[in-house]
């Protein structure tokens, strides 16, 4: 209906790890060739859980957005912006929680899980309970039509759906709709406007999905109609009312198996990470102190790489020719565990040694990131501002 669009956020928690790369930043890397991105620091679901400790946020934040320039998130393919930059976030937050029943809100999965496993916070604040409906908002006011979850934030997805048809349902019912509705459709020109009666009758006497498809194409297409003419076309598709707030997809990603140094999953909570930025020294030490299997004692000793976390990383690094080396020479005790973590090592570095490189030239200079993320906020500050017009003028809150 509307163009995709991507939007996807981190919390700045600090420098990122390894986890972080093969598991969100090499998912936007792809992303941002194919489809128009917004990726933004998410400063103010920080205060969420950290409400206390506001001191570090502003280091993590810019720490964060220069690992993201590393790992070669683009400037000029994706709008890199902060969250708090865009005041409209908040005032559409705001507005929908005027309209967003409070069950909805408690029965997302994460609010009761994550007060039972950070049992050092109090997180019995309006702020955390109201998260869900600000990631509703963040992707809200973009009208983002994709956005990059793993399954267990699909409920989150799923809940921003619904507050978008909550909201198009109370607030979409303009005066004079359908009398609006047929003035824009005469924008259309002849050919184009029968065509969109032909595929609406379809669609609402045949239940004609192709129809809808094709319909919403034609809308795209054409260029010398207002926004709010598409909006009421869009709407009038499917109804009597106005589509103001886009219903997202969900855009599933591969859960990422990266290993922490431990074999659980990579995790600062863990101690078990390699930053993306780390220098080699360090990143050759944690390898070489690595755990491996119990039963090689000595050298001499066979092991067996499954019960090893080594292997694990073996898996995510190494060809199948170094693989096949791996399982045959620790089973025979042929290679010793030293040996068989240097190929690891060698694949990490050659890996990090473009991120470190990107990294230096905005170390090197502070203003570059400063302008990076100045031009991307004012570029989502201009789109937020759209949707706000829309929303201000269906609330009735567009006082002249």
């Amino acid at each position: 209906m509307f163009p995709d669009r991507v939007l996807s956020g981190m919390r700045p928690t600090g420098a990122l790890h390894l986890g972080h790369y093969h598991g969100v930043l090499k998912n936007w890397l792809r992303l941002q060739s194919e489809h128009p991105c917004l990726f933004f620091v998410a400063d103010w679901h920080a205060l969420t859980t950290h409400y206390e400790a506001p001191e570090d946020i502003e280091r993590n934040v810019w720490d964060m957005v220069i690992d993201w320039l590393a790992a070669g998130v683009d400037p000029a393919q994706a709008t890199i912006f902060i969250q708090s930059r865009v005041p409209e976030h908040a005032e559409l937050h705001l507005l929908l929680s005027m309209s967003t029943p409070l069950g909805w809100l408690e029965r997302v999965p994460t609010y009761k899980d994550q007060q039972e496993k950070m049992t050092d916070r109090d997180l019995a604040t309006y702020g955390f309970l109201g998260y869900p409906l600000l990631q509703a908002a963040d992707i809200l006011i973009y009208r983002a039509t994709l956005v990059p979850v793993g399954e267990d934030q699909v409920p989150h997805v799923e809940m921003t759906r619904e507050i978008a048809r909550r909201f198009n349902h109370l607030y979409g019912r303009e005066p004079d709709f359908e009398e609006k509705a047929l003035e824009a459709l005469k924008k259309l020109g002849g050919k184009r406007a029968r065509l969109y009666q032909e595929a609406r009758t379809k669609y609402q006497e045949q239940g004609d999905e192709a129809a809808l498809e094709q319909a919403h194409a034609l809308l795209q297409e054409t260029q010398n109609i207002s926004m709010g003419d598409r909006e009421r076309l869009f709407g009038y598709l499917e109804g009597g009312r106005k589509i103001i707030l886009v219903e997202p997809d969900a855009l599933l990603t591969e859960a990422s198996r990266m290993p922490g140094l431990d074999g659980q999953k990579m995790s600062k909570s863990y101690n078990n990470t390699i930053s993306l930025r780390e220098d080699a020294d360090s990143v050759t030490k944690k390898v070489r102190t690595m755990p491996t299997d119990p039963a090689r004692v000595r050298r001499t000793d066979p092991g067996e790489p499954e019960k090893c976390p080594v292997w694990q990383l073996h898996q995510v690094y190494s060809s199948e020719e170094t693989k096949d080396w791996v399982q045959k020479g620790c089973r025979s005790a042929g290679i010793g565990c030293i040996e068989c973590k240097q190929p690891v090592i060698d694949a990490i570095l050659k890996e990090q040694e473009p991120m470190r490189e990107r990294a230096q030239t905005y170390l090197d200079d502070p203003a570059l990131v400063r302008n990076i993320v100045a031009d991307g906020c004012e570029k989502a500050r201009k789109l937020a501002q759209e949707t706000m017009r829309e929303v201000r003028e269906a609330m009735g809150l567009n006082y002249s």
